[in-house]
């Protein structure tokens, strides 16, 4: 099979030939200094592309994507944008606000310094409800984003035999707390929840209209639509399951049912954290593929996820534990777990693999070498 039928075979839980094999989205993604030890180990000259400015994540050249057996190609709205200039937004810290008016930096004594951007300013704070219908909310027609998509699509999709991944989109839920402040906005779950609806409505909005354009632009030449919101901590649920289905999952369905009405490509679902306790209601939404597969997590276990939901669900990650074994292990302790993830994992199709989220700045470049050379020895049906 070449790589587009792998994974499209496996997209519909049918055996490929081999175990794709994933990097370059914004969760399934490398650190700029984890992907400059890539470059030093093989000897590669070439510049480092930041394409996620906040994770500070590396676009992999095809380069090092053709070494590593990548079976996916992203195509990124915004990908043809100038990125924004990191300004000195407060004393040491150098950063941009973006298009929901939320500032976010990293120090350092000059850009490019630090290994994140974090949040800043929440400009939300202290806006009164009534208030805002009244903010300057972002425009989700604006067409800029898609500048360039269409011909960058057709090209991988004519001249190429890679799946095509979309960048992550439709973050109903995280935006809230980014504009209000995380703590202010978990308390206005249980003390205002309508600031809450409202908000959300907000945010639903925007999706709504962005994947009108997006998908206009290139739904029919994508195989999979990824969104995503962090639902999840290490231990259970962010908040109640009767919260989430009375707020937030109303909203996210129906963005969710209204990008499947306007494409045939696979939704992917990203939410770290342990989230087996919901797994049931993102299926119910019309989820396909569930991200990062955070194995470390409470009850993420990988024979019992594939037990339980392997047959409607395809898991796209869970391949290391980044926390634990990918960073501080060796690289025959990182061989050997790839092996039995991707043995638990690959049973009838329905596995894409990938590390559990990013490769974070701290994973040593022989690690990173070993994740791939086994993920490549360890594929095969």
């Amino acid at each position: 099979m070449n790589s587009r039928q792998r994974m499209i075979t496996t997209l519909n839980h049918e055996q490929p030939d081999q175990v794709p094999l994933d990097l370059g989205g914004n969760q399934t993604g490398i650190h700029r200094l984890a992907y400059q030890k890539v470059l030093d180990y093989y000897g590669i000259d070439e510049d480092v592309v930041i394409m996620d400015i906040v994770q500070q994540l590396a676009a992999p050249s095809e380069k090092v994507l053709r070494l590593f057996e990548i079976d996916a190609r992203y195509v990124r709205p915004g990908m043809f944008l100038p990125a924004p200039d990191l300004q000195e937004v407060k004393p040491g810290f150098w950063g941009f606000t973006d298009g929901f008016g939320v500032t976010w930096a990293m120090p350092g004594r000059r850009p490019g310094e630090g290994l994140y951007c974090d949040i800043v300013h929440h400009p939300l704070a202290n806006l009164k409800y009534e208030d805002l219908d009244h903010y300057d909310w972002p425009d989700g027609k604006d067409p800029a984003p898609f500048t360039g998509l269409r011909d960058y699509a057709l090209h991988l999709h004519e001249e190429t035999d890679y799946a095509l991944v979309s960048g992550i989109t439709g973050v109903v839920f995280e935006i809230c707390w980014y504009m209000r402040g995380f703590e202010r906005f978990y308390m206005d779950l249980v003390e205002e929840p309508r600031y809450v609806e409202k908000l959300l409505d907000h945010t639903l909005q925007y999706w709504m209209d962005f994947h009108e354009g997006f998908l206009h632009e290139v739904g029919d030449l994508l195989h999979v639509v990824c969104v995503g919101d962090d639902i999840a901590m290490q231990n259970g649920p962010l908040f109640s399951p009767e919260i989430y289905r009375k707020l937030v999952k109303p909203r996210q369905k129906a963005l969710y049912q209204f990008i499947k009405s306007k494409t045939n490509a696979k939704l992917w679902y990203h939410s770290c954290g342990s989230i087996v306790e919901l797994i049931p209601e993102i299926i119910d939404n019309g989820i396909d593929i569930l991200n990062p597969i955070q194995i470390s997590a409470k009850n993420m276990n990988p024979a019992q996820l594939k037990e339980q939901f392997g047959d409607r669900l395809v898991f796209w990650g869970g391949g290391i534990d980044t926390q634990g074994v990918f960073a501080h292990g060796a690289p025959a302790d990182v061989r050997n777990q790839v092996r039995d993830l991707i043995e638990t994992f690959k049973p009838g199709g329905g596995y894409v693999f990938n590390t559990v989220h990013n490769i974070q700045a701290d994973v040593p470049a022989e690690n990173i070498v070993a994740l791939w050379e086994a993920a490549k020895e360890f594929r095969d049906y």
